[in-house]
């Protein structure tokens, strides 16, 4: 993006980049990533007379000081100079048997919490940070206690150490990236689970783990199309692979007995203590904490009150939580998301549940006043639809049955949710065409031309084209060969195409060819935005509207299933969500001056050791929480509601079984498709006002994100985002601008100590409470049967 309008550009005191409101700039006017407000010189605030120099300002004042001389240097973002290690040992060691015994420790326990949250309402993902943390020290414990023993691979010529040294920060690394890679949940967990749990089919577990499998690796295969216009760009910064390099370094500097460092350990296992004792309050004990609705307690048995005040089964007006998983309803996002991103989202949520939800339900928006904040397919007069009733055992449409129960409904809520669902898609297109093209299109003509004058053939990476510190330095090590990326994929191919070629997951065949032309289209767009913003855009229904297309069209055949479409979304999915996850953690190993290849092993192994755990996990879920997931029972805590698959269920009736044309031929449903041209073009009016008034920074209101935001289903809780909006403001706002230093050093800290206090939190209360005898928390006036909130009129 280019900017106009010279007269708002300050010069930075290093003489090599320019500030545009807050934003670097090049030479050319591009716009590159840098802190989303202007802070003071962190060299020069707030510094701790009693901190050693090198790790507060003097080594940013020496970083400084060199940018002068290296032109290497001044490459890079001011952020990135002062928070990444410009030197490299290539020496240290990386894959070890060490590195073996710790990848198991953190990625299966891992992958187990991770696929387990997707069950539930709210979520803290399985803490990365945490495994940095640990990491550390029983990767020391282990260097200190195992025997340096040599041991030879019987049969080979090969043999390793059992203990080849001291503790490298590099086999820190890349613990650390495996279990970023396997310690996740896989997508595919929707189409399995829906078919057990609503259609009454199971699927053979071989079948199930080998595509989970596929659908990852295809994923990773994909990153090989965005990587070099993503990765080696030093303006790029992914906040969160940076954030994680500061705590890498802040390792480092721990074992060079740093006092800051050692303060930074305490205050992050003070943090875990804390919040791993607290969360047994809201989520056990006490869960009246997770929803504070004020307006409830002045009129708890009014209707009107409790539905603008219930954060669990109303507009959450007023309502605060004291859960952290309410509040961090994205991971660590009030702790690492700029405030401009959270400030977007946050309106996003004021629009949709304290204007959108009060005018449907008193006002005249949408005639259809029943369910409204339900994920539900709906009859006419509100009831749950009767799906099996109108479903043929092939799964077509019922013709007769459809008429005797009419047609199928859905809460407005839920019909606004996929109107902007639809518009974000689109909208990404357009947001980066006109506010990142500049950028991309530089870094294609280095691709190109890097092609042209054949330097692949010397053995070069494309980071031969780029000239700072960091590039420089990963030219000591061997680039990951295309072929690899391409031997993934073909395993994956392979494996998907056998699938569905002897009639497994309800596709088919053809549309797998479709769902990879659509990430190949999407990965680097959704990409981009993630490196700059650190958000990443649920692409939601869209794909399920592609299939439900694709189903009904001569060429359809007879595959209304109605677990077809979260299937094809699960692969055409993950073709760029499981990218976008390897690009970050290969621009962390980008930061540590990690080999590429193994990296790119680490990442692969990752998945071997957890996608069989979270199949595992779905087995032992749909054991355990059946009656709550599939609705014949209510969870108290509104937790395990499966939300998430009601919601695809949704879906697949919608697209499979009834169709797009006679879904939208429905007035309800109509203006649904407006939604596509509605996110073509709203970009053009804040990129008009951008242009018009750039100091008012229209080009930080991301419409695609806003979008996001409001495509989110509020239905089952809408508290949190109050107390969220507040602590972001406290932490990316207040003390990011008045007191930079201290935020550098424990804002990741404290981060990482709360998520992985969730974490731990819900492994205790399964294994105290719930692994063996169930154990329920009796009913009192902090646990009320009827409503743990105490909303006694709430609907």
């Amino acid at each position: 993006m280019r900017f106009s309008h010279e007269s708002t550009r300050e010069s930075n005191h290093d003489g090599f980049s320019t500030v545009f409101n807050g934003h670097a700039v090049d030479a050319d006017g591009i716009a590159v990533a840098a802190p989303p407000l202007p802070v003071k010189n962190p060299a020069k605030e707030d510094v701790d007379p009693n901190v050693d120099e090198s790790v507060a300002g003097g080594e940013f004042e020496k970083i400084e000081e060199e940018s002068h001389d290296h032109p290497e240097v001044a490459a890079l973002p001011i952020e990135v100079r002062q928070l990444v290690s410009l030197d490299d040992d290539p020496t240290l060691p990386t894959i070890t048997f060490r590195y073996f015994i710790l990848s198991i420790i953190f990625v299966v326990p891992g992958a187990f919490l991770s696929q387990m949250s997707h069950f539930r309402t709210t979520q803290a993902p399985y803490s990365v940070f945490f495994v940095q943390i640990a990491c550390h020290y029983v990767g020391h414990f282990l260097a200190k206690v195992l025997p340096n023993w040599v041991i030879r691979v019987p049969f080979t010529k090969y043999s390793f150490s059992l203990n080849p040294g001291p503790w490298s920060i590099k086999e820190h690394v890349l613990v650390t990236l495996t279990a970023a890679s396997g310690a996740n949940y896989n997508l595919l967990y929707a189409p399995i689970s829906m078919a057990e749990l609503f259609y009454g089919e199971t699927i053979h577990p071989a079948v199930a783990i080998f595509f989970m499998f596929a659908i990852t690796w295809i994923g990773y295969a994909f990153a090989a199309i965005a990587r070099q216009l993503l990765l080696y760009e030093p303006n790029y910064i992914w906040p969160q692979a940076l954030m994680q390099t500061t705590l890498f370094e802040t390792f480092r500097k721990v074992d060079r007995s740093s006092p800051l460092a050692r303060r930074q350990m305490l205050v992050f296992f003070l943090s875990l203590l804390g919040m791993t004792l607290w969360q047994f309050l809201p989520e056990y004990v006490f869960p009246f904490l997770s929803s504070l609705a004020f307006l409830c307690w002045v009129a708890p048995h009014d209707k009107v009150a409790n539905f603008m005040g219930s954060g669990m089964s109303g507009m959450g007006f007023l309502n605060l939580t004291l859960d952290w998983s309410n509040i961090n309803w994205n991971g660590s996002s009030i702790m690492l998301t700029p405030w401009w991103t959270q400030v977007v989202l946050f309106c996003a949520f004021v629009f949709n549940c304290w204007i959108l939800l009060p005018a449907a339900k008193w006002g005249n928006l949408g005639s259809y006043k029943e369910g409204l904040m339900s994920n539900k397919l709906l009859t006419a007069n509100g009831t749950k639809y009767p799906v099996l009733e109108v479903l043929n055992p092939d799964y077509t449409l019922n013709q007769t049955a459809y008429a005797e129960n009419g047609p199928i409904y859905m809460g407005v809520q839920y019909i606004w949710n996929t109107f902007f669902d639809y518009a974000k898609i689109p909208s990404a297109f357009t947001w980066i065409i006109l506010f990142g093209f500049a950028n991309l299109s530089v870094n294609a003509k280095r691709l190109w031309n890097s092609r042209i004058r054949g330097d692949r053939n010397k053995g070069e990476g494309i980071n031969h084209q780029y000239h700072d510190r960091l590039n420089v330095l990963q030219r000591a090590y061997k680039e990951v060969p295309f072929w690899w990326y391409f031997a993934l994929f073909s395993v994956a191919f392979v494996i998907i195409i056998t699938c569905l070629a002897k009639g497994y997951f309800f596709i088919p065949l053809w549309t797998f060819f479709i769902a990879l032309a659509t990430g190949i289209v999407i990965v680097i767009p959704m990409g981009w935005l993630y490196a700059i913003s650190n958000y990443q855009v649920a692409i939601g229904s869209f794909n399920e509207l592609i299939y439900g297309l694709m189903v009904h069209s001569p060429a359809g055949g007879n595959h209304f299933h109605p677990c077809g479409p979260s299937t094809y979304g699960a692969i055409a999915g993950d073709a760029w969500y499981r990218a976008q996850y390897m690009l970050q953690d290969q621009k962390i190993g980008h930061y540590m001056h990690m080999p590429p290849r193994t990296v790119f092993f680490s990442q692969v192994f990752g998945t071997i050791l957890g996608i069989p755990m979270n199949y595992g996990v779905i087995r032992w879920v749909l054991n355990t929480k059946r009656d709550y997931i599939s609705g014949a029972k209510p969870d108290p805590l509104h937790q395990w509601t499966g939300q998430a698959l009601q919601s695809s269920n949704t879906l697949g009736v919608q697209y499979a079984v009834i169709g797009p044309k006679r879904m939208f031929s429905q007035a309800l449903f109509a203006p649904l498709p407006w939604a596509f041209l509605v996110g073509a073009f709203a970009p053009f009016v804040f990129y008009g006002l951008h242009r018009v008034f750039p100091r008012a920074r229209f080009d930080l209101w991301n419409i695609t994100i806003f979008f996001s935001g409001m495509s989110v289903f509020y239905g089952n809780l809408s508290t949190g985002y109050t107390s969220a909006i507040i602590g972001g403001f406290v932490v990316m706002y207040w003390v990011y601008r008045r007191h930079f230093q201290f935020w550098k050093r424990y804002n990741y800290m404290v981060a990482a100590a709360f998520d992985a206090a969730f974490n731990l939190n819900m492994l205790l209360i399964f294994l105290f409470f719930g692994a063996g005898k169930q154990v329920k928390m009796p009913n009192w006036w902090g646990n009320n049967a009827d409503s743990t909130e105490r909303c006694f009129a709430s609907s």
